[in-house]
């Protein structure tokens, strides 16, 4: 089900396969769609800069990407979208396709995660016709960013204790707030944006999402730097004014729609595949360092080789569930947190397969690799707490799937 597989016949060696290209949940049309998408990422133009994005040093995080806007060009970034708006009409298994390639083939998703699946997917159902046209085809095409603002410092993303606020004035709003650990705010135009515009006895009701434009003046983005290579934001918002044209869906309603595109972004398709091309390469250094045959090793590696098919068969199993309009919250919950904690694992075997040069940053010119594995090693944490912690996903498995609160 992965890209690479390994050989029967000699456990040293790791051979191209098309084994997924046969999973019984994709059509004929699919598998095409995925050859194609493929082809698309062999070409080498694009070959080389997705190696030119992997080459920067740590913090020298890019932009606009020109991968994306290739893609664009093809109405493959955002193909399930409809063409008016520069998809393909296609479905979210395409999407899905798209999505999984370009974490396999080691381009950056956080940017069409956040501007193509949530950003834009909230503007497609419940935005005003006029903001879709304004904004979707620009996203569509790899030519806009947009980003989201939901965190603040006190609440991390409880959202009923959301001190972000919008005041009527006259026709239009004053939004004040602070949020933070938000990624890509530096170089978007617009961010979606939580507030509270009313108090009441029902906590999620009174939030309102808007979308702000983040050279406001008013709107002061600071970094905040982590473990990881890429850069998280802090945005501070003073009395900056909206109008009825930046309200997306109802006002006061925002939790609805909230709640809804949440479990739209837990497939966990872009964890799945980023550990499989992680692990891929854990495996090719067991190759390289003659590990791979070890018992300690080899035992390890298959086994999370099959925890990782076993995580992508999930994965799918979310996306063919919103095909057929029957997406479940509990079974989302439960792929995402089931993925997402082998990420530690499969880093800790690979550093212990490469040994202490695993331990090398991109800093330093003689590490392996450039780096990536160390780079890894920080960035793993991040798996767990991305689009809902793993105690969050727990409590809604046992709440609303196992009643144990109830």
């Amino acid at each position: 089900m992965s890209g690479t597989e390994l050989n029967e016949k000699d456990p040293g060696r790791v051979d191209p396969s098309e084994k997924d290209l046969a999973d019984t949940w994709f059509t004929d049309g699919q598998r095409a769609f995925r050859r194609a998408v493929r082809d698309f990422f062999a070409a080498d133009e694009v070959r080389k800069a997705i190696d030119a994005l992997q080459d920067h040093a740590p913090r020298e995080e890019s932009g606009l990407i020109d991968v994306y806007r290739m893609l664009g060009e093809r109405g493959w970034l955002a193909p399930a979208w409809p063409k008016e708006y520069g998809g393909q009409g296609l479905s979210p298994v395409e999407a899905g396709i798209v999505l999984e390639e370009m974490v396999l083939h080691g381009l950056p998703e956080d940017q069409r995660v956040l501007s193509i699946d949530t950003v834009g997917q909230f503007l497609l159902e419940v935005g005003t016709p006029e903001q879709r046209a304004r904004h979707l085809p620009r996203l569509a095409a790899g030519e806009e960013i947009a980003t989201v603002l939901f965190t603040e410092p006190h609440c991390g993303s409880d959202l009923a204790a959301l001190r972000t606020r919008a005041v009527r004035d006259g026709d239009g709003w004053r939004l004040s707030g602070r949020k933070i650990f938000n990624q890509k705010s530096q170089f978007a135009e617009w961010a979606l944006c939580a507030a509270r515009t009313d108090d009441g006895p029902v906590k999620y009701h009174g939030i309102t999402l808007f979308l702000l434009p983040l050279r406001s003046p008013g709107v002061v983005i600071s970094p905040v730097w982590s473990m990881g290579d890429e850069r998280f934001n802090e945005i501070v918002i003073e009395d900056v004014r909206l109008t009825a044209e930046h309200i997306v869906g109802q006002v006061h309603e925002g939790w609805q729609p909230i709640n809804d595109m949440l479990l739209l972004e837990r497939t966990g398709m872009d964890f799945q595949a980023k550990l499989r091309r992680w692990l891929d390469a854990v495996v090719e250094d067991a190759r390289r360092t003659g590990r791979i045959t070890e018992p300690a090793y080899a035992q390890r590696l298959v086994e999370l080789d099959a925890n990782l098919r076993a995580g992508r068969a999930l994965a799918w199993s979310m996306v063919l569930a919103q095909v057929a309009g029957e997406p479940d919250p509990v079974a989302s919950a439960a792929a995402k947190w089931f993925i997402t904690q082998y990420s530690d694992e499969v880093v800790r075997l690979g550093s212990e397969v490469i040994g202490l040069d695993g331990l090398l940053s991109t800093w330093d010119g003689e590490a392996p690799d450039l780096g990536r594995l160390e780079a890894v090693y920080r960035q793993s944490p991040a798996h767990t707490l991305a689009s809902g912690t793993s105690e969050v996903m727990l409590q809604i498995i046992a709440a609303s799937g196992l009643h144990l609160f109830s």
